[in-house]
């Protein structure tokens, strides 16, 4: 459990990492704006080769991806007040695939805020074995669309995006890491940086109140590959993606309002 006061400095830098607008913080942070706080700060001492906590993986040498997940919001997470994180492992599945075995583990966090369940998440993250994939090719780039928004994945983005986050993964910001250790063509654009570049792309649409966001990453994204996003309304359903330059879709979710 995680209990801290929320201070507006890191929803700021936020904000200036993706440049996006910052909204009046004491009426409740952005969507997804959660995961710059209640952070996990291991000892480095805890640290593993790869820069995880060494009792994060299922077994030593796996890869850890960020697969997807759900997140609930029941109102507003407000800066300059407590609130608390409670987190837990919900479910550990292991699978054959067709790289080998997988571990399915889902992780569920509860924040909880003047005593009201506020953020109510699911994350689902896979481990696999480590193996080098087939080269790359290089294809035609799509470029962006005017309603496409395309960001600028640059190693300074990767690395300050780990830095708010405190991810001291590697394969972010270390490319000779990335490259001879773990076969990656380039640094991995961050699944949950991903996850945020689509919510933005809807609140950017005005959506508004209790929502539920079901996304899911379904390939590596890397730097040199640049990340576009686009979202479309349906309603109260609004429909986002996240491809690279040249139209491969990497990420896809739709946020929902609902009412109880």
């Amino acid at each position: 459990m995680t209990t801290e006061l929320l201070q507006p400095e890191p929803a700021q830098a936020l904000g200036a990492l993706l440049g996006v607008p910052v909204p009046d913080l004491d009426a409740g942070l952005p969507l997804l704006w959660h995961w710059v706080y209640l952070l996990d700060r291991p000892a480095q001492a805890d640290l593993g080769p790869d820069g995880h906590p060494l009792r994060a993986a299922p077994a030593p040498g796996m890869r850890r991806m960020w697969a997807g997940g759900r997140v609930r919001t029941h109102g507003t997470l407000r800066c300059g007040e407590p609130a608390t994180k409670r987190t837990q492992v919900l479910s550990v599945q292991e699978k054959q695939g067709r790289s080998g075995p997988l571990t399915f583990v889902v992780v569920g966090h509860l924040i909880t805020q003047r005593g009201q369940v506020v953020v109510d998440e699911q994350q689902d993250i896979v481990y696999r074995q480590r193996h080098s994939g087939p080269p790359e090719n290089t294809p035609q780039e799509v470029p962006a669309g005017k309603d496409e928004w395309s960001i600028d994945i640059t190693p300074t983005l990767l690395f300050r995006f780990s830095a708010l986050t405190y991810n001291a993964h590697r394969i972010h910001y270390d490319r000779d890491y990335a490259r001879d250790i773990e076969g990656y063509p380039g640094l991995l654009t961050h699944g949950p940086l991903q996850a945020l570049a689509m919510a933005e792309a809807a609140r950017a649409l005005g959506v508004r109140g209790d929502l539920l966001f079901e996304y899911r990453l379904t390939a590596p994204l890397f730097d040199h590959q640049g990340m576009i996003v686009r979202a479309a309304r349906d309603g109260d359903t609004i429909a986002t993606a996240v491809r690279d330059v040249y139209g491969r879709v990497t990420g896809s979710g739709v946020v929902s309002v609902y009412r109880d």
